[in-house]
């Protein structure tokens, strides 16, 4: 899939798009994001869930992202998606978060390998059994690393911003004695990530097979003894 102009910022274009793309199996009219906006809902909100949804639908029906696609896609008007957002990038990242949230803060108290653990394979992206959603996953991959503007703007807008709980419930455990004074925690989340997705991006396996999860937590294990104190 081309991501058309994606570093780019959004200069007006005067060429016409048309929405439809053969083998889609999403008719536009099927397709429309006009719905009107609710009682007291704030305008900015409501525009920029069109324009996401917008985006995500292209992505999904695995077309080309343009400007003009999103505008004939959303209803939206060229100037209210460039107040909105700086670069086609940036709009394409949302549109690929769409689903995921902030963890919690981990509590301090509790066994905190057994804690991350728990929340890796209670994780409904990782751990999804949608195929739609596990598609999306994979699509969202393949897209961030075909092009490294869109994987900067989506680690520094979104995914950098999840890590921030586990890698304060690491400091955490540092200062409590638990773990080694030399502990980085950002080097420490990503050696943990890192187990899971080495899985899933490298493997092709899922985290729902119980002898993945078994290898999962074996190589966790040896990823906390080293970061023990």
């Amino acid at each position: 899939m081309s991501l058309t102009g994606l570093a780019a910022p959004l200069a007006p274009s005067h060429g016409t798009v048309s929405v439809a793309a053969s083998g889609s199996g999403l008719e536009p009219s099927s397709r429309s994001l006009t719905a009107r906006r609710g009682p007291g809902r704030p305008r900015d909100e409501e525009l920029d869930e069109r324009l996401r949804t917008a985006t995500l639908a292209l992505i999904d029906a695995e077309e080309e992202v343009t400007v003009s696609k999103v505008l004939a896609e959303s209803g939206v008007s060229r100037a209210g998606l460039y107040r909105r957002w700086p670069s086609l990038a940036t709009l394409i990242a949302a549109a690929l978060d769409t689903g995921r949230v902030m963890p919690p803060d981990l509590p301090e108290t509790g066994n905190l390998r057994e804690l991350v653990v728990e929340s890796m394979f209670g994780d409904p992206i990782l751990t999804a059994s949608d195929r739609a959603v596990e598609a999306r996953m994979r699509q969202r991959i393949r897209l961030v690393m075909a092009d490294r503007e869109l994987q900067r703007t989506y680690w520094e807008g979104h995914v950098s911003r999840r890590r921030v709980p586990l890698e304060r419930a690491l400091a955490a455990a540092v200062a409590r004695g638990e773990l080694r004074t030399d502990l980085d925690p950002a080097a420490a989340f990503d050696a943990i990530a890192g187990v899971a997705y080495y899985q899933i991006v490298v493997r092709g396996e899922s985290l729902r097979e119980p002898e993945v999860q078994e290898r999962v937590r074996t190589a966790l294990e040896l990823v906390w003894r080293g970061m023990l104190a």
